[in-house]
């Protein structure tokens, strides 16, 4: 394949990927589609393979003992067309934004991603990638979200789900949940010694009512199920139109630990006046850990690659 037909084919998948999330408020994407498309915005092999390591500098969990984690913030800019890391907030999710767990509302304090991880090529064509998918797509408004600024707020986890001897891991330990921003995507970076029948994703009717476990949420309000299995399989939902559930983690060998390590980006508009997160939603740059890189548009993506690139997609907001 020349360099001009990959440019065409991977803006056409984007394209793709775009019009069946726009028309499905949910799209799965396997690994081996989503390897090339980070190749085309920007990837490089040798980052693509140092991100399947980078959940071994996890550190403890502020609130689940089965879990490791580190997690950062980062701003959206379609004005800029930059992504920008922002500095350090505490976290929070509230059950009125539809997350039911021990520890809702409360606010918490996890390790910061590094640079090992922000400054990855790979990584940084996953945001891209995102962006090019949600960019004006039209949506259901969370109350007290500012939807006339143009910046968007990426909370990022890097998370590693542990099952042993004596925890059992839950990747969605609040069961069926939304997670209080209006698109979430779910990326793969590996698992060690799971059954591959582990941790399938279970998509929900808003309907259906929080804090449900997997196995016990109506089949009737069930829209959808998918399993990331291989490396870089990623999900994205439209948040306040899709609920989800995760099922746990099984060890394969019930002698040793079971392990699954995921990226996790919740993406939405700034936090305002009544919003939970209000008060720890701040814009300015991180001071201790710089982080810029380039969201290309999808149109500008297609002029370089020719405008019969997006022929037949309909990659328009919906």
């Amino acid at each position: 394949m020349t360099t001009s037909e990959f440019t065409v084919d991977a803006v056409s998948e984007i394209a793709d990927v775009r019009s069946r999330y726009v028309r499905d408020r949910a799209v799965f994407v396997e690994g081996a589609r989503m390897t090339e498309i980070l190749r085309f915005l920007g990837a490089s092999d040798a980052d693509l393979e140092r991100l399947r390591h980078v959940s071994d500098g996890l550190r403890n969990d502020p609130t689940l003992p089965f879990r490791k984690s580190r997690n950062g913030r980062f701003c959206l800019d379609p004005v800029e067309r930059r992504a920008r890391r922002l500095e350090f907030q505490p976290f929070v999710l509230s059950k009125e934004e539809d997350f039911v767990r021990h520890d809702s509302g409360e606010l918490r304090v996890f390790e910061e991603v590094r640079d090992d991880l922000q400054q990855n090529t790979a990584f940084q064509a996953l945001l891209a990638f995102k962006f090019l998918v949600i960019e004006d797509v039209a949506m259901a408004h969370r109350p007290y979200l500012d939807y006339a600024s143009p910046q968007w707020i990426c909370t990022l986890f890097n998370l590693r789900t542990v099952t042993d001897a004596r925890l059992r891991g839950e990747p969605a330990l609040e069961g069926v949940h939304s997670d209080g921003v209006d698109h979430t995507m779910t990326t793969l970076l590996g698992s060690t010694n799971m059954t591959d029948d582990s941790a399938a994703t279970f998509i929900h009717d808003m309907r259906e009512a929080n804090a449900a476990r997997w196995h016990e949420a109506d089949p009737g309000l069930l829209l959808g199920e998918e399993r990331h299995r291989h490396f870089l399989d990623t999900l994205l939902l439209v948040d306040h139109e899709r609920k989800h559930s995760v099922s746990p983690v099984i060890a394969v060998d019930p002698e040793r630990p079971a392990t699954r390590d995921m990226l996790i980006f919740f993406t939405r508009k700034p936090a305002g006046p009544g919003h939970v997160s209000h008060a720890h939603d701040s814009l300015r740059p991180h001071p201790d850990l710089p982080m810029t890189a380039v969201l290309p548009s999808l149109d500008d993506l297609a002029g370089t690659a020719g405008e019969h690139a997006l022929a037949g997609v309909d990659h328009r907001a919906g």
